[in-house]
């Protein structure tokens, strides 16, 4: 098994928001990953929250994490409903958790043994999965690209009835997610990005879903984001909102 991992704040005057963690072995057999991207506060800096985005996507991070590992018997959906509640409980005494900017992220999890490999995805992180005889799927949460191709999406859109959903206050969002399981015999490897690092393919098309894990199996995930930086550097990146984002990526060779 090879399993290799890379993060990098989109500014280094910035806490990194993303969260990328592995675990081995998963209650004695198999594994786990998970990876959040945090959702960046508004200029304004307004989420009803104290504690801020890299508190809240390293204790929904550690908690996801712990309970994918440990309760073997909750589906995935179950692990994320009970991590967010766990974290909403941390700061409920002091935040206003009602806020539609509480502190919030995407998630990808991963869960394997040798026999299945489970998988959620919630908004617009990615999942790639190598099948044994080579193709590359691309699991995605595609809410927030049907909203875009409508028109702006606005934060009315934000965890709410025809938008999109994110792991922010309310467990019932994990039941939003795109999951599912793949026979383990049927799963060769794969690759969990944030969107910082997915820019690769979906916003400078310098590759596909299998090219871009092509890079992450030849030169690893430091790698993929090292050329996510150097196009951001160019042109390209100008016409970028953010030109620098947070960016996360995970391999795992099975």
């Amino acid at each position: 098994m090879r399993i290799e991992l890379a993060t990098q704040p989109g500014d280094l005057r910035h806490p990194n928001e993303d969260f990328a963690s592995v675990a081995l072995p998963a209650s004695g057999k198999g594994g786990a990953l998970v990876l959040l991207d945090g959702v960046t506060p508004p200029p304004s800096g307004d989420t009803g929250c104290a504690h801020g985005v890299p508190w809240f996507t390293a204790r929904l991070g550690g908690a996801l994490l712990e309970l994918a590992v440990s309760e073997r018997e909750l589906s995935l959906a179950g692990c994320l409903s009970r991590a967010i509640s766990r974290t909403a409980e941390a700061h409920r005494g002091t935040c206003d958790l009602g806020h539609r900017r509480t502190p919030q992220a995407t998630a990808v999890v991963v869960r394997w043994d040798e026999v299945r490999v489970e998988y959620l995805v919630l908004s617009d992180s990615a999942l790639l999965v190598e099948s044994a005889d080579g193709a590359v799927t691309a699991v995605l949460d595609d809410r927030i690209e049907r909203l875009r191709a409508l028109g702006p999406v606005t934060d009315a859109a934000r965890n709410a009835e025809g938008g999109f959903f994110t792991a922010a206050a309310d467990p019932a969002v994990a039941g939003r997610a795109v999951t599912g399981a793949l026979a383990r015999a049927e799963v060769r490897a794969l690759a969990a990005l944030t969107d910082g690092a997915g820019r690769w393919v979906e916003a400078f098309r310098e590759g596909d879903w299998p090219d871009c894990l092509a890079v992450l199996a030849k030169e690893g995930p430091q790698a993929l984001i090292d050329r996510v930086r150097a196009v951001e550097e160019g042109a390209r990146g100008e016409r970028l909102g953010k030109r620098h984002d947070d960016a996360a990526a995970v391999y795992v060779e099975l």
